[in-house]
């Protein structure tokens, strides 16, 4: 029987940095739960949240193996996976990235260990890599990304409005001094160029370059990026292919004066944002 899985975590709090709090968070979560019941055929019970407090690196990492886990043994042939909490860098321990820095995303148990983050309150693209590489060809993945990749890519006409950067600097010095250039990658482009399949779609909410922005919309604290995907979802009733979404979100942020540009890691570009679990749609996607 076919069968999907979704992980949406969102964060607003770090258990130890309270300073480094954000607004959004767990409000992208809900936007994207609705999305994901409204027009992708997912159920309360298809569906694992965790916000805040729920949301430790163990929580996130046990969650995730259970569902590639499920792939494998062919209860699950769709997944989704979305987070959004700070973006941060680590030091590359494996040396397979040139810029001698591994991304990474802060669980709300984000702790320090000597000079750079605690390896087991930190994820990184290495363990998510070495974990979705597990998944039969067979399985979709879609992941969604709205997190900063650096901490250079606000204008001045951000601070001027309720807009702060998802983005937590590595935590001494030190840290800094093991990450050549200091150039970041970016989550999705990371993960792409480290070999995962050609079924995954991975979304991120800016260029490597730049920041994502949490933001007051309407009224309310999104993360910019989840804001409008959802909005345009919503809005052309899931009738757009990736590409479309994609350009328009685009458009509402230029608009908006974000300076944050999405981009889209996919071989599936032309197919709707709908898993589509029809035999025909995921042998096509071969």
């Amino acid at each position: 029987m076919e069968s999907q899985r979704a992980l949406c975590v969102g964060i607003n709090k770090f258990q130890n940095y309270p300073q480094a709090a954000l607004n959004g968070c767990v409000n992208d979560v809900a936007d994207i739960v609705s999305v994901l019941k409204r027009y992708m055929g997912f159920t309360d019970g298809d569906i694992i949240s965790l916000t805040d407090d729920q949301a430790t690196k163990a929580n996130i990492m046990a969650t995730l193996t259970e569902m590639v886990d499920g792939a494998k043994k062919g209860r699950y042939n769709y997944l989704f996976f979305s987070i959004s909490s700070h973006g941060t860098q680590v030091p590359d321990l494996d040396e397979d990235e040139l810029d001698k820095a591994d991304e990474a995303f802060c669980p709300t148990d984000l702790v320090q260990k000597g000079d750079v983050w605690d390896p087991a309150h930190i994820i990184t693209d290495d363990e998510l890599n070495d974990l979705f590489l597990q998944l039969p060809s067979s399985v979709i993945m879609e992941c969604i990304f709205d997190t900063c990749h650096s901490g250079t890519g606000l204008k001045a006409i951000d601070f001027l409005l309720d807009r702060k950067p998802r983005f937590m600097p590595p935590p001494s010095l030190e840290a800094f001094k093991q990450i050549k250039d200091y150039m970041p990658r970016g989550m999705a482009e990371s993960l792409k160029a480290k070999g995962i399949g050609l079924q995954h779609t991975l979304w991120s909410g800016c260029r490597s370059d730049q920041t994502s922005a949490d933001a007051r919309i309407g009224g309310a604290w999104h993360g910019a990026f989840t804001y409008y995907l959802c909005q345009n979802i919503n809005k052309s009733q899931n009738k757009l292919t990736r590409q479309e979404l994609l350009e328009m979100v685009r458009a509402d942020l230029e608009k908006e004066m974000y300076t944050q540009i999405p981009q889209l890691e996919t071989e599936a570009t032309k197919r709707k944002i709908s898993p589509g679990l029809s035999r025909d749609v995921i042998s096509s996607l071969a």
